[in-house]
């Protein structure tokens, strides 16, 4: 049986359990003479059911299918003789075996591996059947179990919340390892990546050629790792993103807020935030197509020189795309500003710029400054626009019309095609990584730390 015909099922299954026992509590409440009578509410006692069919077999479901593949292959694997010894050459012979018990393999097959494919073929039925039986059987009987222990003065909304509860923890636990898991990958990866290089060569050094020679008269491989010129270009496009959407986004928010009416806000905020919405390849195609040919040709008829791939273009229009971003966050802290400070204000004898300048912005600016670091994070983090509109090279410049590279282009750079995780070139991705995610880390929790400092507490 597939997946996902299973996981039809199971929800059948859990629906039913709900339904009869939502039903048995309204029988119980009738006889008693009323649902106040019960324990908990009778949708409860459906919850308290559901949950006894559903969640155990979901857990013994997701336990199969992380296993199966392993337990399978370690199976199909021991039954061969003559394997190979690397993982590497396992690896290849497994995939031969998947190819062959799917029918993708042409030619002629050893006997000897028609027989593995033949198992491979074996054991998945036979174990799609066994997850199916296992899976069925545990939803019935412990909905069953559910429904014999039914009883009135069940407390069956203090045992769902219970459940739900740990749900919730174990949820909150799997962000928190997830990112636990992430630092702890990349920072591994680093550390073989600075027993080749020095942290301080990396840090300080300003010539980036992460090409490595292979052999010693070979031209344009001098395998530099010096990240200046990637921090410095990656600051540089972040900084004018930021020039054009801390501004512009927060002007936005001020007027949507405090003097749009009702219908023009109705209109004019969807419209803003279609921006959103928008892929980040289409914002490249812009700025490669429009916008970079257009700085260039002005920057020519005034006697300067631009390249057609500059930081500019790419942060002008990373600019826009954050715009959104911005004004949304800032528009959410204004309006949460409350309405008598303003009304305290204008009886005072203020104008409406004077409250809005000297009233709602101090009260929130907390909430704006973090929304436009959350805004730096996301704008350091950007790859696509930078990929097609401020190149590749890795330029120690400040000038903005010229070609610059960032981390995050250079990542996605070292780790496509075949590439070796031994050499310095690819672990050079993982350092560069480690940095990225510790700058966007520190600005995000500067930002919390600036909302929760300087959070004002309104009744």
């Amino acid at each position: 049986m597939q997946t996902p015909t299973l996981f039809a099922l199971l929800l059948l299954l859990v629906l039913v359990a709900y339904g009869t026992g939502f039903s048995r509590a309204l029988a119980a409440a009738r006889s008693r003479g009323g649902v106040r009578n019960l324990a908990s509410l009778p949708s409860y006692y459906g919850l308290h059911t559901a949950l006894w069919c559903g969640l155990p077999a979901l857990l013994l479901l997701g336990a199969w299918l992380a296993f199966d593949s392993a337990i399978i292959r370690a199976m199909v694997m021991n039954s061969i003789s003559d394997k190979p010894e690397t993982a590497a050459g396992q690896n290849l012979l497994y995939a031969q075996i998947q190819n062959l018990a799917a029918g993708n393999l042409f030619g002629e097959a050893t006997p000897e591996l028609q027989a593995a494919a033949d198992r491979l073929n074996s054991l998945r039925s036979g174990a799609s059947l066994l997850q199916a039986a296992l899976t069925l059987i545990l939803a019935l009987g412990l909905g069953a179990f559910a429904l014999l222990r039914f009883s009135p003065e069940l407390r069956a909304r203090e045992k769902v919340e219970k459940v739900l509860r740990a749900v919730l923890l174990a949820c909150a636990c799997a962000a928190i390892f997830t990112t636990v898991g992430i630092l702890l990958s990349v920072l591994f990866e680093s550390l073989r990546f600075f027993q080749t290089v020095p942290v301080t060569e990396f840090l300080f050094g300003l010539h980036w050629s992460p090409q490595m020679a292979l052999r010693a008269d070979q031209v344009g491989s001098s395998g530099a790792f010096g990240a200046v010129p990637l921090f410095t270009g990656t600051l540089m496009v972040s900084a004018i993103a930021m020039f054009v959407a801390v501004p512009v986004g927060l002007m936005s928010a001020i007027y949507l807020a405090e003097y749009a009416s009702k219908r023009v806000r109705a209109l004019a905020k969807p419209l803003l935030e279609i921006l959103a919405g928008v892929p980040t390849v289409v914002y490249g195609f812009f700025a490669a197509l429009t916008v970079a040919p257009f700085i260039r040709d002005l920057a020519t008829s005034v006697g300067l020189q631009a390249s057609s791939e500059s930081a500019l273009a790419a942060g002008l229009v990373m600019g826009i795309m954050i715009i959104p971003f911005v004004s949304s966050l800032s528009d959410d802290v204004i309006n949460a500003v409350p309405q008598s400070l303003r009304d305290g204000a204008l009886g005072l004898g203020s104008t409406r710029s004077e409250t809005v300048r000297k009233v709602v912005i101090p009260a929130a600016l907390p909430g704006i400054v973090g929304g436009v670091l959350l805004a730096v994070s996301r704008a350091i983090g950007e790859t696509m626009i930078v990929v097609m509109a401020a190149g590749l090279a890795a330029n120690l410049t400040a000038n903005p019309l010229e070609s610059v590279t960032t981390v995050t282009v250079q990542i996605v750079t070292l780790l496509v095609g075949d590439q070796e995780f031994d050499s310095p070139k690819t672990l050079a991705a993982f350092a560069l990584g480690l940095m990225l995610f510790l700058s966007t880390l520190v600005l995000n929790f500067i930002a919390l730390h600036v909302v929760k400092k300087y959070r004002e507490q309104y009744d």
